[in-house]
């Protein structure tokens, strides 16, 4: 199998900053793109491109259900609309994302922040645990959720060359940047970041990084650990998952999500009809989160390195206890 681009361990924009800087950069390419806001332009990074172009940004308030139905209005004219907002937002606009955008196969793009537990301190009733799953359901829809500011740049260009309905997460904390310039983005295809035989990890969002440290800490135990960063949820990399399934024979996956619905999903649904293969699951166990810091969260929820290094080796044991039979 083969690697990806370098990898880069350090500390850089967070994904909202990169996706703004981005859209702000590509608006003249683009030149149909709009920007929909709904009153936190500064949270989501569209403050660049209401800066840049301020003639293409449009104020909803806070009125997030009319945003998301303007936005199939503005499509059904030629334009591209970028709907923003924080993920949990969306959440109460699901009804016209699924009617006025999915179901009118609108091309409409929309980019939500400060998902899952990343949110932090503002607590459970503002992290997005259920976004991938609802957006995920909806026929048509395209799932994105970038890795790391470089990635996040290059998806941003994705979405907005690609014909139909997309939704995308960005994140409110600083992200560690973990690809160099070299690195390649595509729609559907998912990418080894790092070998490995014994077990395959498979993440997205901020859990990739996550799940290279795990690789890590596996690795010092004599276990070797393939990485693979899932960014597009949907549609997933189902050949990639069945050839990594053939080298190693299990899998973990991790998300900053509900295990119901999710990455975890997804990557199950695929191997199912492919390549079936023990899977243990790194994510919200089926509850509500809580206010803390992101690092925090993720030790307490078991959404870590330690947590997705355990479950490799839980898996392993399943595995071993598989082939034994």
């Amino acid at each position: 199998m083969s690697t990806a681009p370098s990898l880069i361990a350090s500390t850089g924009d967070s994904l909202r900053e990169a996706f703004g800087r981005a859209l702000s950069e590509l608006a003249d390419e683009f030149a149909d793109v709009v920007v929909l806001d709904a009153d936190i332009a500064g949270g989501t990074g569209t403050h660049h491109f209401r800066a840049s172009h301020p003639d293409r940004f449009f104020q909803f308030g806070i009125a997030e259900q009319n945003m998301m139905a303007a936005a199939g209005g503005m499509a059904a004219v030629g334009l591209v609309p970028v709907v923003t907002t924080f993920a949990v937002f969306c959440l109460r606009a699901v009804e016209q994302a699924r009617l006025s955008i999915a179901y009118a196969q609108r091309n409409a793009k929309i980019v939500a922040s400060h998902p899952g537990t990343d949110v932090g301190p503002d607590g459970g009733s503002a992290q997005a645990l259920e976004d991938l799953a609802a957006f995920r359901a909806i026929p048509g829809m395209t799932v994105i959720s970038p890795a790391d500011p470089v990635e996040m740049r290059l998806a941003t260009r994705a979405i907005l060359a690609h014909q139909g309905p997309c939704y995308m997460r960005t994140g409110r904390s600083p992200a560690r940047r973990i690809f160099g310039d070299d690195h390649s983005f595509e729609i559907g295809k998912g990418q080894i970041i790092r070998d490995g035989t014994d077990v395959t990890l498979v993440a997205a969002g901020v859990e990739v990084a996550r799940a290279l440290d795990a690789a890590a800490l596996l690795g010092e135990e004599g276990i070797s650990a393939c990485v693979v960063n899932m960014a597009t949820i949907k549609p997933i990399d189902g050949k990639l998952l069945a050839r990594c399934a053939a080298q190693t024979g299990a899998f973990v996956t991790a998300e900053d999500h509900n295990i119901h619905g999710g990455l975890g999903s997804a990557v199950a649904e695929a191997l199912a009809t492919r390549h079936p293969c023990p899977i243990e699951f790194v994510g919200m166990k089926d509850e509500f989160g809580a206010s803390g810091e992101p690092e925090e969260l993720a030790a307490h929820f078991g959404l870590d390195a330690v947590a997705i290094a355990r479950a490799a080796r839980t898996v392993l044991a399943r595995k071993t206890k598989r082939r034994s039979r």
